[in-house]
C-alpha cells in the first residue's frame, strides 16, 4: 500500500468512523466500536475494497494513532474526535499543568470572548506539547498556540480525560484559563 492510499483511507476511515458510520451502512456501539469484518465490507460495498492486512498497516502507521483495535483485535474505532454520540470509556486523569491547543489567528476573538468549545466534536481537544498544536493549527490557516491553564482548571473541579492516542479531552476551556 503506497503513502497516497494509505493517507487517503486513513481520512476515509476518520470520516466514518468519527463522523458518518451511515454513509456506507454502519452503526458504530456505545463506545464507538464496529467489527473489523463488517467495516471492511461495507467498504467493498461501497467501491473501496481494502484488506485486513491494509487495514492494519493504516491502523499502525497513521502519526496521530487515530484508530485502535479491541485487544481481541476483532473491533475497531476511532481513539477520539467524534461528532457522532459515543461514550470511549476514558476514566478522568490528572493532566499536566499546562496543555495547549492550536488554532489560527481568525478564531482568536472568538476563543477569548466565549472560550474553547467542541463546536461540532464532543470535547475540546488539547496536546501536551506545542508542535502538536502548531500542527493542529497550521491545517486551517497561520497557527497560534493558546496555553492552557490545566492545574488551574483541575483545581476548580473540571475533568479531563487522555484518549488513546494521546490527546487530553475536556469539555470546554473558558477564556480565563487561556494564554496566547
Amino acid at each position: 500500500m503506497d503513502d497516497k492510499r494509505t493517507v487517503k483511507t486513513s481520512k476515509r476511515l476518520s470520516r466514518i468512523l468519527r463522523h458518518d458510520p451511515r454513509s456506507v451502512g454502519i452503526t458504530l456501539d456505545e463506545a464507538g466500536w464496529v467489527p473489523v469484518a463488517e467495516l471492511l465490507a461495507a467498504l467493498a460495498r461501497h467501491g473501496s475494497r481494502l484488506t485486513r492486512a491494509e487495514l492494519d498497516h493504516v491502523v499502525e502507521t497513521n502519526n496521530k494513532r487515530r484508530f485502535a483495535y479491541s485487544p481481541d483485535g476483532l473491533r475497531i474505532r476511532a481513539s477520539q474526535g467524534h461528532s457522532v454520540a459515543v461514550d470511549l470509556g476514558l476514566a478522568a486523569a490528572e493532566p499536566p499543568p499546562v496543555l495547549f491547543h492550536g488554532t489560527t489567528t481568525r478564531y482568536l476573538d472568538a476563543i477569548f470572548l466565549e472560550g474553547l468549545r467542541p463546536m461540532s466534536r464532543q470535547d475540546v481537544h488539547l496536546s501536551a506539547d506545542t508542535e502538536t498544536a502548531v500542527r493542529v493549527g497550521s491545517r486551517h490557516g497561520r497557527p497560534v498556540v493558546l496555553r492552557v491553564d490545566a492545574a488551574a482548571m483541575a483545581a476548580a473541579g473540571h475533568e479531563f480525560r487522555l484518549s488513546a492516542n494521546g490527546v487530553w479531552l475536556t469539555d470546554a476551556v473558558a477564556p480565563q484559563y487561556l494564554a496566547r
